[in-house]
């Protein structure tokens, strides 16, 4: 989708970029422009939430702000105009006679179809330059172009379905039927506004169904008056039951506070959901004496080896897991429903939960296996910083294995967590505190904590789970079988 547009007065127009992921929407959180400052390419504008991160925009082309389209606060449609900006004198591409002798050459080539949005001719093919990438993402080369078949022309493709619908008719037969042509913000608005896009008339080229053509949708299913009928024989029907005006529902703003799920906690309710009704969840606990783990904790902080890293129980629990998840590999996979298969990964990409203000996100250690416990420790420290500043971008949060939840901050002991979407396991962490134990056969004041792993039943039984688990807290009870296990 392309992310500019240019009008003939010297106005160039940035619409929100199509950021890929299946998502269709963004709220512009910040705007860094205003109307009369003069911008250069490349220069960030905007700060926008989509449904995994914040992601911070750049414009691609020099001038000075028009217009900007939406206040802050608005979530904005993939391909909306969301900032108009008035190119220099000769910014306008010098190609455009070019681009008309093209156009002159090959007659038979189909025009883009414009966006249903602002309804205008085709945009002029421009000579590659750069292309503005939203960060996270990368450039995402796509087209709204549709081709006939091969070797069919498209006036000659466009008839033969025509008649084809028509001979259906003729036959007492619904046409065939295909899946109806639309952008993806005019398929939320449909299924926003409860209209089947199979019903809705489209006016856009090629079939394609507009904005225009939903709203068109909806006013002609709206009750219109009834006309005087005229004088017949017939029997007047009795008239059907009235429906009751549907109650209105109010609030006491004073008592209630009514906050709008959108961004990062829409997209993680949904993935919640999604997670817990469809992997069928297992959760085993098990509370361990800790003691040695601390004291190795204390000890790692004067090592000069991790000066000026992050050490805390975090990062051994994180390097037991790691360890567990190489003496029980079966654990590391994940369910492929389309293929009925299960996916050994070979891997350990390591997502930590982090509680931010915009919600729960899951960023992930690229690699984990990998990492000796210094680089492991640097990893999860600027994981841990990029989340609190709210930069996580999309990539880190794709692609995980397994998870560790540490509930042990809010002074929890322990939980029942949720899988993150398509992994295998996740392993909850309780707070750490003194307890009386028995150690040596005495009763001792002891550092003590509960975890508890949950794990995908499909893919992990009892008995690995349980050896997964029991790995785990043996590591933390003798941290000295990192070394011999690992």
């Amino acid at each position: 989708m392309t992310t500019m547009t240019e009008t003939a007065s010297g106005l160039r127009e940035f619409k929100m970029p199509d950021v890929g992921e299946g998502l269709t929407e963004a709220e512009i959180l910040k705007w860094y422009v205003q109307p009369g400052d003069a911008v250069t390419d490349g220069q960030v504008v905007c700060e926008v939430e989509t449904a995994k991160a914040a992601v911070e925009l750049p414009i691609p082309f020099d001038g000075v702000v028009h217009e900007l389209r939406f206040p802050e606060g608005t979530t904005v449609d993939v391909g909306q105009v969301i900032i108009a900006v008035d190119v220099a004198d000769g910014a306008a591409p010098a190609a455009e006679p070019e681009a008309k002798a093209s156009a002159a050459a090959a007659p038979s080539a189909e025009p883009e179809a414009p966006s249903e949005e602002t309804a205008t001719p085709p945009e002029k093919p421009k000579p590659e330059g750069r292309k503005p990438v939203l960060v996270g993402y990368g450039v995402a080369e796509s087209s709204t172009k549709r081709r006939p078949r091969k070797g069919v022309p498209a006036q000659q493709s466009e008839a033969a379905a025509a008649t084809a619908a028509v001979q259906g008719e003729l036959n007492g037969h619904a046409a065939p039927t295909s899946r109806p042509l639309a952008k993806p913000p005019v398929r939320k608005l449909a299924k926003d506004l409860g209209v089947d896009l199979a019903t809705v008339t489209p006016s856009g080229p090629d079939g394609i169904i507009t904005r225009e053509d939903v709203h068109a949708a909806v006013a002609a299913s709206a009750p219109a008056q009834e006309p005087t009928p005229a004088v017949t024989e017939a029997p007047t029907p009795a008239p059907g039951p009235v429906r009751a005006p549907a109650p209105v529902v109010t609030y006491d703003g004073a008592r209630e506070t009514r906050i709008p799920v959108k961004g990062v906690r829409k997209a993680t309710a949904a993935a919640m959901v999604g997670s817990a009704f469809t992997a069928p969840h297992v959760t085993e606990f098990i509370t361990v004496d800790v003691t040695r783990t601390m004291k190795l904790v204390e000890e790692l902080k004067q090592d000069k080896e991790l000066a000026g890293l992050r050490v805390n129980p975090l990062l051994l629990i994180a390097k037991a897991l790691l360890v567990a998840i190489k003496r029980n590999p079966g654990v590391n996979a994940s369910w492929d429903e389309a293929n009925q298969e299960i996916v050994q990964k070979h891997y350990v990409n390591l997502g930590i939960a982090a509680a931010t203000p915009r919600g729960l996100i899951v960023p992930n250690i690229k690699d984990a296996h990998t990492k000796t416990l210094p680089q492991l420790a640097e990893a999860l420290g600027e994981l841990v910083a990029t989340a609190r500043e709210g930069k996580t971008s999309p990539a880190a949060m794709q692609g995980g294995t397994v998870t560790i939840t540490n509930v042990g901050v809010f002074g929890v002991d322990t939980g029942t967590p949720i899988l993150n979407p398509g992994e295998s396991a996740i392993l909850a962490v309780g707070t750490i505190k003194l307890q009386p134990w028995v150690h040596k056969g005495k009763v001792k004041p002891r550092q003590v904590t509960t975890l508890a792993l949950s794990f995908d039943h499909r893919l992990v039984d009892g008995e690995l789970g349980s050896k997964v688990l029991a790995d785990v807290a043996a590591i933390l009870e003798q941290p000295k079988r990192l070394i011999t296990w690992g």
